[in-house]
């Protein structure tokens, strides 16, 4: 199923741009017809990521309660928290300085032509100067079903520590609350295998859509920038595997072999709430406990998105060079610490670097409408750094998962028998560590 999965994924993006540039060439934009291609496409990728959506509080909540509820150690829940917030900072660190070196060696905002700029700032939205107790204060939900309602993550991911410290302290007393938690996210994990079927499909959509407004010449004129940009997250993802490399060993070459859907579905719709179900599940074969993973992928995707702080750094400092303003290596490092503060906890906002560059412009004097020269190809920017942000956190669980000693040995590649139903070899396949009777009774009975 994965591979053939894959292989459709990859069917779809190519399809994609196939469609939408025939969709681009030949139909007029300002036609009706045009209009209701383009929102069709867009209705296909719209109805995966709402489905995603759907998952992603319930799957998130369930998988940290019962996480942290079998951990039963709270020294280990600290520990492990001190040790992936290391790992966040030093990784944030690394993307947004070399996105800086990068740059500055690079320089691909020289000579850009401004053109109409200043229609920029309408197209991001409003600009909020970045206030840090306004930030602290939002991590802390006053409503924990408008968490859920709005998949805030941070605000998902504190009550969910909460719950899950109180179960675990009451005992047996919250031991069917456990349970049914532990019932939600294999629920949850069914229903992200079907809605994975859907995948080609929205990727198919995603792509025409953006091909068919934007042609692939749009990719022409800033092909400087989008060559440089995929450059440094190669680089950015060679420096990440090569650390992994140092815990995982070889094993960083399985890890890499099992997260290729989700990095698929990350980079074809720029969405990382897309790729979580499907990075749950491929961690779960690698051997990542779910009370690792569970705790470690919603933190990770609020505050170690790699991707998004190399581009964030890349952005400010290109369009500082477009309008000619030498910024020195003190404002360049002044701006780097900013970002890693104000690119936290955004990871829900729609079109959050922009927001989140846009605000940093400001906040030095630097020209808010410059967003304009990134604005027309965000979205194929965009893709690139989701991905990077789905081998960050990949490669950050697994490597505090082997720091803690809880790496465990792989799941074999599973052979669905001919009499099986297919929802039996599903649930054969993914097992969570955090039901070992069960997990072993199922196997004792294979046996």
């Amino acid at each position: 199923m994965d591979k053939r999965l894959t292989l459709w994924i990859l069917v779809g993006m190519i399809l994609g741009i196939i469609v939408g540039y025939a969709v681009h060439i030949g139909v007029a934009p300002d036609s009706t017809a045009f209009e209701n291609l383009t929102k069709t496409f867009k209705l296909l990728s719209d109805i995966f990521l709402n489905l995603i959506k759907l998952l992603v509080a319930p799957l998130i909540l369930s998988t940290i309660v019962v996480g942290i509820a079998h951990m039963g150690d709270s020294s280990a829940l600290g520990r492990i928290g001190f040790r992936a917030i290391t790992w966040f900072i030093l990784a944030s660190f690394i993307s947004i300085g070399l996105g800086l070196l990068m740059v500055n060696i690079f320089q691909p905002g020289i000579g850009v032509p401004l053109g109409a700029a200043a229609e920029a700032a309408a197209s991001v939205g409003e600009v909020k100067k970045l206030d840090v107790f306004e930030f602290i204060l939002s991590i802390f939900p006053k409503n924990a079903f408008e968490a859920m309602a709005t998949n805030n993550i941070l605000q998902i991911l504190v009550f969910s520590l909460f719950a899950g410290v109180a179960l675990s302290a009451l005992g047996e007393k919250g031991a069917p609350l456990v349970r049914a938690a532990d019932a939600l996210a294999e629920m949850m994990l069914q229903i992200t295998h079907y809605v994975m079927r859907y995948a080609p499909v929205a990727v198919f959509g995603a792509l025409a859509k953006v091909v068919a407004t934007s042609g692939l010449a749009i990719l022409g004129s800033y092909l400087e920038l989008l060559a440089e940009f995929y450059m440094s997250l190669v680089i950015l993802w060679v420096l990440l595997l090569s650390i992994g490399w140092i815990f995982l060993r070889n094993r960083i070459w399985t890890l890499i072999r099992y997260i290729r859907e989700p990095l698929l579905i990350a980079f074809s719709t720029a969405s990382s709430e897309a790729a979580l179900p499907k990075l749950f599940e491929q961690l779960d074969r690698f051997g990542v406990p779910r009370r690792i993973s569970g705790f470690m992928l919603p933190l990770g995707y609020s505050f170690n998105l790699d991707g998004s702080m190399m581009y964030m750094s890349f952005a400010t400092i290109f369009i500082a060079q477009a309008y000619g303003i030498d910024l020195p290596i003190m404002t360049q490092i002044l701006i780097l610490l900013t970002l890693m503060i104000s690119s936290k906890g955004v990871a829900a906002v729609p079109r959050a670097s922009l927001v989140v560059i846009t605000g940093t412009l400001a906040m030095f004097g630097l020209p808010v409408e410059g967003v304009a020269l990134i604005l027309a190809i965000d979205q194929f920017l965009d893709m690139g750094r989701t991905a990077t942000n789905v081998v960050g956190n990949a490669v950050a669980t697994s490597v505090i998962t082997k720091w803690e000693g809880m790496l465990e040995v792989e799941e074999p590649e599973f052979v669905e028998p001919p009499h099986a139903p297919a929802h039996t070899a599903a649930a054969g396949k993914r097992g969570l560590d955090l039901a070992e009777d069960m997990v072993s009774d199922t196997r004792s009975t294979k046996s």
